[in-house]
């Protein structure tokens, strides 16, 4: 299949759509972006690449960086974390704070706000001051990217005006589900969102997941199959926030989308694949994005259904 005429047939199909939909600007430093931008990548397991659009340019990846620290929380505690974090659709905004009090300050997945900051809680309390060093890590090594940093004008943008996830993580630390300074957590959390990168390492850093755990990159064994598994499966059930059933609907692809305007997703045993539009829907998630990938299923058949 000849995937660069697929992704240069999305690009001009989805124009009109990237006039829709309104910037994440409750962060002031991500309204700041080109609002009309778009970008995809897809690379498969053989590592050819295929980019559309400003595929170099990067973005702040935001709620993509769940996808990572949810893989290192596993790596570290097993089925241990479940104790502290659920695997089930939260059907609530991705920064709500009803279900945390409903439910005695355990999140319901760890893709929504407050379930992220529980497994960076976790982390923190392995790699204590090293924690956002040793994500990066992570990040740097999956990608064999030693460039990718974080983008300070947005982790400084998200200290000031954060009060809701400031809020989320006090909440639980009153129900006892925070172990370390909410400081250091909350700091640790804006600062894993505000990693920047663009589609082709979004790409390059989703392919492990595509390959059971396996990073073609280096040909390493990051996670063993299981743990793959069930990365992907919350990923397909949780990773859209209360949009994640209209994805799955749409696309039907494992995915993750971050209100900087980024969605990666992955087919298995096949590819990874990027997208880059900033205006959102009123779930959060790259509207452009979210087309372009329910064009690029549609034209391939490559869904998991």
């Amino acid at each position: 299949m000849n995937y660069q005429v697929v992704l240069d047939e999305i690009k001009d199909e989805i124009k009109d759509f990237l006039k829709k939909g309104k910037v994440a600007d409750y962060i002031p430093a991500l309204a700041n972006v080109k609002k009309n931008e778009f970008a995809m990548s897809i690379i498969d397991l053989d590592l050819n690449e295929y980019h559309v659009g400003s595929y170099e340019k990067n973005f702040s990846i935001q709620s993509i960086s769940k996808v990572f620290t949810f893989t290192l929380a596993l790596l570290n505690y097993s089925k241990e974390l479940y104790k502290r974090v659920g695997h089930e659709p939260s059907g609530d905004p991705f920064n709500s704070l009803i279900q945390i009090e409903h439910e005695n300050g355990i999140p319901r997945n760890p893709f929504i706000n407050a379930g992220a900051i529980v497994t960076t809680d976790s982390l923190l309390s392995i790699y204590k001051e090293n924690t956002f060093d040793y994500i990066l890590q992570f990040i740097q090594n999956i990608t064999n990217d030693k460039t990718i940093s974080f983008d300070n004008e947005v982790y400084t943008s998200e200290l000031k005006h954060g009060y809701r996830n400031v809020a989320l993580v006090n909440m639980m630390k009153s129900f006892g589900n925070i172990e370390n300074l909410t400081n250091s957590v909350i700091q640790t959390y804006f600062k894993q969102c505000s990693i920047s990168m663009n589609t082709q390492q979004l790409a390059k850093s989703m392919l492990f997941l595509a390959n059971h755990g396996i990073n073609p990159i280096k040909n390493e064994v990051l996670i063993n199959e299981a743990k793959a598994k069930r990365i992907n499966s919350l990923m397909l059930t949780c990773g859209h926030y209360d949009a994640s059933g209209d994805f799955a609907y749409r696309v039907g692809l494992p995915g993750k989308s971050g209100v900087g305007g980024g969605i990666v997703a992955v087919v298995p045993k096949k590819l990874a694949i990027c997208v880059y539009a900033p205006r959102l829907n009123k779930q959060g998630n790259s509207l452009a994005g979210t087309k372009a990938l329910e064009l690029f299923t549609s034209k391939t058949g490559l869904s998991i259904f």
